[in-house]
């Protein structure tokens, strides 16, 4: 499922909590232009549901949350742009499938 941004992402994650299939992990793009990005909108998941894993992915490597993502919430990083065999290593690392 994908969002435009933060705020839509929120709402969507609300939604599908209390479903028959709950998301299994969430991966937010640290930046939006125009909307909100990663870093605000996992505070917002996690207190929503203190046990979600979510994932941060973002093309600079350099910033501070993308360094330390458990830092800021977030359970791993993934840099842009990355390879579906580095993505499913890192999907698998914190999920067990």
């Amino acid at each position: 499922v994908a969002s435009k941004d933060g705020a839509e992402a929120i709402e969507i994650y609300k939604r599908e909590l209390n479903s028959a299939n709950p998301f299994d992990l969430v991966i937010l793009d640290l930046t939006i232009h125009g909307g909100i990005g990663g870093k605000e909108t996992v505070k917002d998941i996690l207190a929503i549901n203190p046990n979600a894993k979510v994932i941060v992915s973002s093309g600079y490597s350099d910033d501070p949350v993308m360094a330390d993502p458990k830092k800021y919430g977030f359970i791993s990083a993934i840099a842009k742009p990355y390879k579906i065999d580095e993505l499913n290593a890192v999907i698998y690392s914190v999920t067990n499938y």
